[in-house]
């Protein structure tokens, strides 16, 4: 991917891109040197230290608001652990300022001539849609449906296999036109099928909610009683959704459509089928975090 680095046409005013007066990208606070290629997104601030205290050395970390950051090395392999917050709102920030501390030159606010590609990873947690899934299991997103209609803002396209199981979605969930419209990702091949070792692999729905837009009913009710029973008979040449969260959908999205590579590993700490919920999921998680790191130091 080549940019013209001189082109002042490619100038992105400050407006458009907010840097902080030590010139890092204004929300998570980094600059270039402080991201390493790998880099693992984690929802909660804390589970940042959870991944953090199997490095072998600790080189920076920053926090600002729900952002917090550590980079350091396990295995004599650098990451940088990263946390995002809840929601998709928050992966549009977290994607585009991490691309932007890499792959746009911050003093002359212009692309660089050379893309840099990251290998970003979530940990996550998630809850089951199928009864045979246990409490307990990593589950690796093959493929992400996302609900929350962010990628509508951008000129990124679908691919024709993302089409036709976007079409197929709708057209079985008889999808109002009241809702955003919903879109398709797949997951890098490459690092889906080397954190799928051993593990579940499955399709991912990912809501822009975490009560209605995930079938909870608790005092207003939902546009779609059925609403889980029309996700779990879904089928798309063979594949069943396996799962809800909230954040996957735009991490795949943006992720690809900006020249990295991306794949989702979530722990599966509920079943909405069988009403089961894990009272204590801190060990399920960190069994998910020792998985991933050893995957990607071998």
């Amino acid at each position: 991917m080549q940019f013209n680095e001189e082109s002042s046409t490619n100038r992105i005013g400050e407006s458009e891109l907010i840097l902080n007066p030590n010139g890092s990208v204004y929300h998570l606070a980094l600059k270039p040197e402080n991201i390493a290629d790998d880099v693992l997104v984690v929802g909660d601030q804390g589970r940042v230290d959870e991944i953090a205290k199997y490095f072998d050395e600790i080189e920076f970390n920053v926090q600002n608001r729900e952002f917090k950051t550590v980079t350091g090395t396990y295995r004599n392999k650098r990451f940088t652990v990263l946390s995002t917050g809840i929601g998709i709102d928050n992966i549009d920030i977290v994607l585009n300022e991490l691309d932007a501390a890499v792959n746009i030159d911050l003093t002359k606010r212009v692309p660089k001539s050379e893309h840099r590609s990251l290998r970003i990873i979530r940990l996550g947690t998630s809850g089951a849609l199928q009864e045979g899934i246990p409490i307990g299991s990593l589950l690796v997103t093959d493929a992400v449906l996302g609900l929350d209609g962010l990628l509508n803002f951008y000129k990124c396209s679908s691919s024709p296999r993302e089409l036709e199981l976007e079409d197929a979605f709708i057209k079985h969930m008889k999808w109002s036109d009241k809702l955003a419209r919903p879109y398709a990702r797949f997951g890098s091949r490459d690092l889906t099928e080397k954190l799928a070792v051993g593990n579940l692999k499955g399709y991912t729905i990912t809501a822009p909610g975490f009560y209605a837009p995930q079938g909870r009913n608790v005092r207003l009710g939902i546009w779609d009683p059925g609403f889980h029973d029309h996700l779990r008979s879904f089928d798309f040449k063979g594949e069943k959704i396996t799962n809800f969260e909230m954040e996957t959908s735009a991490l795949y999205g943006l992720s690809k459509a900006l020249g990295h590579k991306v794949c989702t590993v979530c722990t599966i700490i509920a079943n909405r089928a069988t009403k089961e919920f894990a009272e204590d999921y801190h060990p399920l998680v960190d069994r998910m975090i020792t998985d991933v790191l050893n995957k990607l130091t071998h």
